[in-house]
This record gives C-alpha cells, sequence and structure tokens, in this order.
C-alpha cells in the first residue's frame, strides 16, 4: 500500500509539474492534457510493474513497450482529435514531436492551443509520470521519483520565460508534494520500520502540515527572493522568421481611392470610447513607396507592452469586419489582448495582422491600453537613438540610382526653414507639423503618390493633397532634420447607428510619428484643419486622445520657450518617479535572520514532544527503556547533568533532594521495570510498559511544580534539547554475565542496566543477570 500511495503522489507532482506549462498556453488547455499525460502511465505502471501476490512484477521491458502504445492511442483521441478526424494525423504528430519546441519559441506567449504545439506538452508529462511511476514501484530510493518532475519543471520553464502570470503556487505545491513524498516512503519497503502499521504512519501525520508550513513559506518568500540578473531566455538562440510580405497592395496605396468612395463600411466599432484605429504601421521606405519591416509572429492573444507613459485609460472594442480588404487588423494603439481572431503581431510596434485576408462577418475583442503623455513628459524629449530610430532616419536613393536625388537637398532647405527658430526636437517636429497645416490644401483627388518625385510636385507646385501626401512628405522632411520618422495608416471617425460606430472608408488617416527616448512614438498631425474625415450629420468627432496629445505637445513647446502655458488645458500634476531599486541586503538579511530564528524556536519546542512519541512507541521492551530516558530529560530540568556516572539508586537519590520524596518512589521501580526487561528471561508485558510510562509521567509532573515552567521553557530553548544524547537501545534477551564483577559506580546511570536490584549497596558489584 505504501507504493501505491507513492505512486499516486508521484502522478499529482508530475500533473502539477504539468500544470507548469500555464505560462506558455494559459490553464485551460494545459489543464486536461496535463491531468491525462500524468494519470494514464501511472496507473499504467500500477497495473504492470506494482507487486503481485506470489510472482514479480512484469519486466521492465513489457512495460515500455505497452506505454508506448497507450501513449499512441491516448494523444490520438485527445489532443490530436482534430487532426485525427481530418485525416492529417501522421503529419501533425511528427511535427508536433519534433518541430513543436521552435514553433512556440518564435510565438508570443501565451501560444495558441493548437493541437501540434500541445504534443510536446503530452509527450513530456507523460515520460516523466513514466519514469516516476517506475522509479516509485520499482526502487526504494525515497527521493528518486521526483527527479521526473524537476524535468518537466526544467522544460516549462525554459519555454515560458517570457509568458504572462506566475508559477509561484504551482512551485509551492510541488515542494509540498516532494516532502509528502519523501515522508510516504519513508516507511516503505526496505526501511526497516518494525514499529507496526499505527508506527509507520505517524510521520506522515506529523510531517504533512510541516510540508504545509513549508510549502507556504516557498509561496511567501517567492515574491521577495532577490534576483540579480535576468533569466535565460532560449528565445534569443532561435532566430525569427524573415518579414513577409503580408499583403500584395499597401494599405497606403489604398487611400486615395477609399477618399473617392467615402461611403464604403470598412468595419463597425462597439465601444464606449472613441478611439482612432490604427491600422497598419509603415517605417522603410526606398525612396518610390512606404513598406514596413514588421517581423510578425503567431500569439495566442497577448500583445507584448510599449513604453509605458505616466497616464493612461484602457479601452475595450468589439470590432466586426465588413468591406477592409487585406489581411491588417485594425485596433487602437496599443493593443494588449486579442481573441477570437487568429492573428500575429509585430512585437515592435503592436501592429496587428491576420493569418488569412479579412473575410466579411469576422468578429473579435481587442483590449488596449492607450498611451495619454502629459506636458512634463513632452518637455523633456529628447530624440531616440536606438536601433531602430537609426533605421527611421535612412534616406534611400531610390531603386537603381547611382547618385543622391535632387529633391533631397531641397527637402531639407524646406524643412530647415520651415523649423528656423526651434530650441528643441520636440519644438522642431510641432513647428514642421504648423507649417505644413498652413502651407498646403486638403484635396481627395490629388493624384496619388509618395515618392521623391510626386512630393517634390506637391511640395513645390500642387500645394494640395491628402492625408497619404502631408504624412509622407512631414516624414520625410523630418528625417532631413535627424528626427526618427515613420508613417501610420489608420482610420478616425466614424457614422454612430444605435450604438455601433461604422467606420468608412472616408474616414481614413495617415498620420507621421516622431520616435523620442523613453517615450516611444509620438504622434504629430500635419493635416489641415479642413481635412480628413467623412462628413455627414452624425458622424463621430475625432476621439480626446488626439486632441489632448496635441494641446499638450503646444504647452510642453511653450514651457521649452519659456513662455507661460495658455488655460486651455489644465496643468497635469507630475506622478513621483517610481524607485524601482532593488532593497537594501540588510533588508533580506533581516527576512533570513528572522526566518531562521522562528524555524529554530519552532524545532527546539517542536523535537522534545517528537522524542516523547517515538519513545511511546514500539515494543514493551522499548517503551519501558524510553520511559527511563524520558525520566532522565525531566530530572536535567532540576539540575541532573548530562554527562553524568550515576547508578539509578543515585539518580533516585537526586530526585528525591532536589525534587521531593515522591520522585524517589517513582524512580525506584522504574529502574526495576527497566532492569527486568532488559535481562529477565521473559519479555515484559505492555502492562508493564504502562506502569513505567505512569511513573514517568508522574516525575515530570513533580519536576514543573519543582522548577516552574518558566524554566522548563527556557531549558527547552537551549540548542542541547535539539540532540538525543540516549539513543534507545534495543531489548535483548537475558545472558550469562562474565564472572568477573564491574563496580556499578563505573557504570554510567543513562543506561539502564547500571542499576543495582533492590537493597543492594549502591558501591556493591554487579551480579550476574541483575545489572
Amino acid at each position: 500500500m505504501t507504493r501505491y500511495l507513492s505512486l499516486a503522489v508521484t502522478a499529482c507532482l508530475v500533473a502539477v509539474a504539468g500544470l507548469s506549462f500555464q505560462r506558455v498556453f494559459g490553464f485551460g488547455p494545459v489543464v486536461p492534457v496535463a491531468a491525462a499525460a500524468a494519470v494514464v502511465p501511472a496507473v499504467l505502471c500500477g497495473l504492470l510493474s506494482g507487486p503481485r501476490k506470489g510472482k514479480d512484477p512484469w519486466p521492465l521491458w513489457i512495460s515500455l513497450v505497452l506505454t508506448v502504445v497507450a501513449w499512441a492511442g491516448t494523444v490520438s483521441v485527445t489532443v490530436l482529435r482534430p487532426a485525427l478526424s481530418a485525416g492529417t494525423l501522421p503529419q501533425t504528430l511528427r511535427e508536433g514531436v519534433l518541430s513543436s519546441w521552435k514553433a512556440i519559441l518564435t510565438t508570443l506567449l501565451p501560444a495558441p492551443a493548437e493541437p501540434e504545439l500541445l504534443v510536446l506538452v503530452n509527450v513530456v508529462v507523460w515520460l516523466a509520470a513514466f519514469a516516476s511511476a517506475e522509479l516509485a514501484l520499482r526502487t526504494s530510493l525515497r527521493a528518486a521519483p521526483c527527479l521526473p518532475a524537476l524535468g518537466v519543471w526544467a522544460v516549462a520553464l525554459l519555454l515560458g520565460v517570457d509568458g504572462p502570470g506566475s508559477n509561484a503556487p504551482l512551485a509551492a505545491a510541488t515542494v509540498v508534494l516532494v516532502a509528502v513524498l519523501v515522508l510516504v516512503r519513508a516507511d516503505g519497503p526496505g526501511s526497516g520500520s518494525e514499529s507496526g502499521s499505527g508506527a509507520a504512519w505517524r510521520p506522515l501525520a506529523i510531517g504533512m502540515p510541516a510540508a504545509a508550513v513549508l510549502g507556504a513559506v516557498a509561496f511567501a518568500a517567492a515574491p521577495v527572493v532577490p534576483v540579480s540578473a535576468e533569466p535565460y531566455n532560449p528565445r534569443e538562440q532561435v532566430r525569427a522568421p524573415p518579414p513577409l510580405q503580408r499583403d500584395g497592395v499597401s494599405p497606403l496605396d489604398r487611400v486615395g481611392g477609399w477618399l473617392l468612395n467615402p461611403g464604403q463600411v470598412m468595419f463597425t466599432v462597439q465601444s464606449g470610447r472613441d478611439e482612432i484605429e490604427r491600422l497598419a504601421v509603415l517605417d522603410r521606405f526606398n525612396g518610390v513607396t512606404w513598406s514596413s519591416t514588421a517581423r510578425f509572429v503567431p500569439t495566442g492573444s497577448r500583445v507584448p507592452e510599449g513604453p509605458r507613459p505616466d497616464r493612461e485609460h484602457e479601452v475595450e472594442q468589439r470590432i466586426t469586419i465588413r468591406d477592409l480588404p487585406g489581411v491588417w487588423v485594425p485596433a487602437p494603439d496599443r493593443p494588449r489582448q486579442v481573441e477570437g481572431l487568429p492573428v500575429v503581431v509585430d512585437p515592435e510596434s503592436g501592429a496587428l495582422a491576420a493569418a488569412q485576408p479579412l473575410r466579411p462577418g469576422q468578429t473579435y475583442r481587442v483590449d488596449s491600453v492607450v498611451p495619454e503623455w502629459t506636458v512634463e513628459d513632452l518637455a523633456a524629449a529628447t530624440v531616440a537613438t536606438d536601433a531602430e530610430a537609426k533605421a527611421a532616419l535612412e534616406l534611400p536613393w531610390g531603386p537603381g540610382a547611382k547618385e543622391p536625388p535632387v529633391q533631397l537637398a531641397e527637402f531639407r532647405r524646406f524643412a530647415e526653414a520651415a523649423t528656423r527658430g526651434a530650441v528643441s526636437p520636440l519644438d522642431k517636429a510641432a513647428l514642421l507639423a504648423q507649417y505644413l497645416q498652413r502651407f498646403a490644401k486638403y484635396d481627395v483627388t490629388a493624384p496619388p503618390g509618395h515618392g521623391y518625385r510626386q512630393l517634390d510636385y506637391f511640395l513645390a507646385e500642387g500645394r494640395r493633397g491628402t492625408p497619404e501626401h502631408f504624412a509622407t512628405a512631414y516624414a520625410l522632411l523630418a528625417r532631413t532634420l535627424g528626427l526618427p520618422s515613420r508613417v501610420v495608416v489608420g482610420f478616425d471617425g466614424g457614422n454612430r447607428v444605435g450604438d455601433t460606430v461604422q467606420v468608412r472608408s472616408g474616414d481614413v488617416m495617415v498620420w507621421p510619428e516622431i520616435k523620442f527616448e523613453r517615450l516611444g512614438w509620438i504622434r504629430f498631425n500635419p493635416l489641415p484643419e479642413t481635412g480628413g474625415g467623412s462628413k455627414g450629420n452624425d458622424s463621430v468627432a475625432a476621439g480626446k486622445t488626439e486632441q489632448k496629445l496635441e494641446q499638450a505637445q503646444k504647452n510642453a513647446v511653450s514651457q521649452q520657450r519659456g513662455e507661460e502655458q495658455g488655460n486651455t488645458t489644465e496643468k497635469a500634476p507630475q506622478k513621483p518617479v517610481a524607485d524601482n531599486s532593488p532593497p537594501p541586503w540588510w533588508v533580506f538579511a533581516s527576512i533570513a535572520g528572522a526566518v531562521l530564528l522562528i524555524g529554530y524556536v519552532f524545532a527546539v519546542l517542536l523535537a522534545p514532544s517528537l522524542r516523547k512519541r517515538r519513545r511511546r512507541a514500539g515494543s514493551p521492551a522499548a517503551r519501558i527503556t524510553g520511559a527511563w530516558h524520558q525520566a532522565l530529560d525531566h530530572l536535567s530540568d532540576v539540575g541532573l547533568s548530562t554527562a553524568r556516572t550515576l547508578t539509578a539508586h543515585e539518580v533516585a537519590r537526586f530526585g528525591a533532594s532536589s525534587v521531593g520524596e515522591d520522585a524517589h518512589g517513582h524512580l525506584r521501580p522504574l529502574a526495576d521495570l527497566v532492569n527486568r526487561s532488559r535481562f529477565a528471561a521473559s519479555r515484559p508485558d505492555p502492562r508493564a510498559a504502562d506502569q513505567a510510562w505512569r511513573h514517568t509521567d508522574a516525575l515530570g509532573r513533580l519536576v514543573t511544580a519543582k522548577a516552574g515552567r518558566i524554566r522548563r521553557l527556557r531549558r527547552r530553548l537551549h540548542p542541547r534539547s535539539l540532540k538525543d544524547r540516549r539513543a534507545p537501545a534495543k531489548a535483548q534477551p537475558a545472558k550469562a554475565q562474565p564472572a568477573k564483577a564491574q563496580p556499578a559506580k563505573a557504570q554510567p546511570a543513562m543506561t539502564p542496566t547500571s542499576t543495582p536490584p533492590a537493597k543492594t549497596p549502591a558501591k556493591a558489584p554487579v551480579r550476574r543477570g541483575a545489572g
């Protein structure tokens, strides 16, 4: 029964280790997979490798072959059921076993719960459950069945480094289960226990609460454990897939056509707040057109965070696709979670794209956190200098060009003239936007195009354009000034019908963004006030977020120039900067000292109780010897030395002088019981053991009344109370003693055999068989 109980504990231990994959897939997909993969092999091993009446267990190779067959059948009807019904089981199984780890490492966590990815969890947990069960049934090593579960933990931690959530509760549960497994196997076969079934369960009954306390301490200490380095991330060793052309036609090239047919409904939005919907981020310019360098990776639902401002607000939207072509998925900036539509995401920009071209009727929910930049944020802004910002400063000559285009020099002169007198990069960016707003007019009939020649015509002659012209011209002019820039295509406004906003083709918007240090990409609006959005009686006004941003930019520029800010907006209070530095070393040292002190007090107070419980267990002879040792412990509280050479009668006289004559009346019969139990021809019966413990308990009450509870507690807190200096000796039958007698005084009192029989002088030689 001990082996089968340890088998159940190992199954639970492996199942908990399998749940640590929740940082990779989430709890929902992992729970059934881990449970089945942990229980089935444990049951199978229990049937094949467990003890049988009068027969040896089946050989290991039979168990190994049958578990492979059982795994193939189980994984086919559970994890790979969709592939089984679709007729692609062999291919999906091969990809899951051989390539799932790489697919997970190139996917934003949580990974989608696809069968070919969940196969990895099933295989790892199954192998660990099989190995743990065989170790539990075929070996007597106490902690050996824990090792496979630790291997599952290692795989899960490596694959879930960047995953959401925490495995601290599961780690605490693992600590508890490991302790329980060791306690269960401590009295299993081969442990040499002879105390009976009742005594075999006592360590488990005592250790279970201690294991629970240990798990609680592990869970409470996990958040405050100091970590001085970032964990190893295997994703850094796996090359991400190269950027792919997700759409044959750039959304920027569609802007002109959408503006000429403004009434076409692109998608609908259900939300309590109006926000700009971002569609595509275009950060690379080759002299002719803008494109995206996004490295899209699969994701289950999560989108990584971007730069965090001091102020932000959350928005939840339910979007339904109508006539929006391509694969770009609209969402506010910056999305955090997408549900209902399989998407891939660019971790840098947060842009979303569908795995397949969008279809009318597709509905998804997107949760976003929209930043709100304050005057204080923008006033301290400096230009970013990272690798992405340097790439956003490139001004290529164009495909096949041998020399720089002449338009670049003209653009640089135009930008310098527009920003003359600027005192900061933010001032340059704001002045350039204001200059373009006054310089050109909004015209949806302007010829499309955003290459060097088209923009030169827009700035030099036409001076009329669509959002495509204003945004791309701003981005190129900003790059000539050393401001890293990119272009974003999205939608602003819409037509409200009930509680739903219909976003139409005429609501398309293009805007430029500049990257600043710590703040990330900040939107600027170079479009004239008369431009943008299809107008109507029921049209939705532009969101408040962009209006606040434009006003904050103006106030920040005024603050940099030393001018008084207008009263159009209330200055936001500056939040104190959070101190992210780790606590000083003495905090952790104090916590460690307090934990050690509490643990020491717990140990010294618990050790005597456990020692007394152990002395009361066993055969009658062992119980009588334990009663004598317990009596000596009681007398230690009133001054009896632990290093002494007193006979039993001298111990009794010491008790009479230190405690009272009543103590002598309990010690003398107790010593006689010990001598008879050790050297008498017949073994003592349980009644003699009960009588010995009655004398010992009565002596303990007398000592407590004499010494006082305070003194006894003070002696219990001494480190010597942790060590049992009088290990119980095994009871032996009576033997013939050597003829040469030994003086009784030479025998230590802690060995009861040194006690002479009653009515024998203390100094007399010890007679044969009398102790």
